[in-house]
């Protein structure tokens, strides 16, 4: 009898582990580039996250990706790229790029989606921004100054030509060293996002020996 479950216990669980197992491929987990878009460092694998603070996949994707970014290796570079994909996402993209200018974005990213998606604040006004900007040591006139900058401007447009070159259509979306295009859809859920840019990582590693 024990060798008959024993027997019935690892023929229920071979689909399980064969999941597990299972590779991914183009349009199975991930979706590849057309054109590759050039990289920021060659000798790294690049992880780019597109997302908008207004996106409440984005919100719930984001605890996920601060818990990954702790396990990323050193060969491994990550960045966060605000897209616009309409008039009212200007205001938060802007405010991630001063955010990064001025050193403070590792400090309020998560409050700032925390503003928006728990206390229901829009956060999409100048006036707004610059007073929230002063939690983090930024005085209104230093806001104002680089939220109008060339510097800022510069990388909104940088970052949507970037996106135009992705692909990409929607947030949240990872972009594994400008070749693959990963989603929730293309992945199955937010959950399993990172297993997919995981395994394509690996891909990059080998590809590059």
């Amino acid at each position: 009898m024990k060798k008959l479950f024993s027997a019935l216990m690892v023929a229920l669980l071979l689909p399980i582990a064969s999941a597990w197992a299972q590779d991914y491929s183009d349009g199975n987990g991930y979706t590849t580039i057309k054109n590759p878009v050039r990289t920021a460092n060659p000798d790294k694998v690049e992880v780019v996250e597109i997302f908008w603070y207004g996106c409440p996949h984005c919100y719930s994707l984001d605890p996920i990706t601060q818990a990954w970014k702790k396990t990323i290796a050193d060969d491994v570079d990550f960045k966060y790229m605000p897209a616009v994909f309409g008039r009212n996402w200007l205001a938060h993209a802007k405010a991630f790029h001063v955010a990064d200018i001025l050193g403070v974005e590792e400090k309020l990213h998560a409050d700032l989606f925390n503003a928006i998606h728990q206390d229901h604040k829009r956060m999409n006004s100048e006036d707004e921004l610059a007073e929230f900007f002063t939690n983090y040591g930024v005085s209104e006139d230093e806001f104002r100054k680089q939220y109008n900058s060339f510097a800022v401007n510069s990388r909104l447009s940088q970052a949507d030509a970037k996106i135009r070159a992705y692909g990409a259509r929607g947030v949240p979306g990872l972009i594994v060293n400008g070749k693959y295009l990963v989603t929730a859809a293309t992945a199955g859920g937010n959950n399993n996002i990172y297993s997919v840019v995981d395994y394509l990582i690996e891909q990059e590693r080998q590809a590059s020996k």
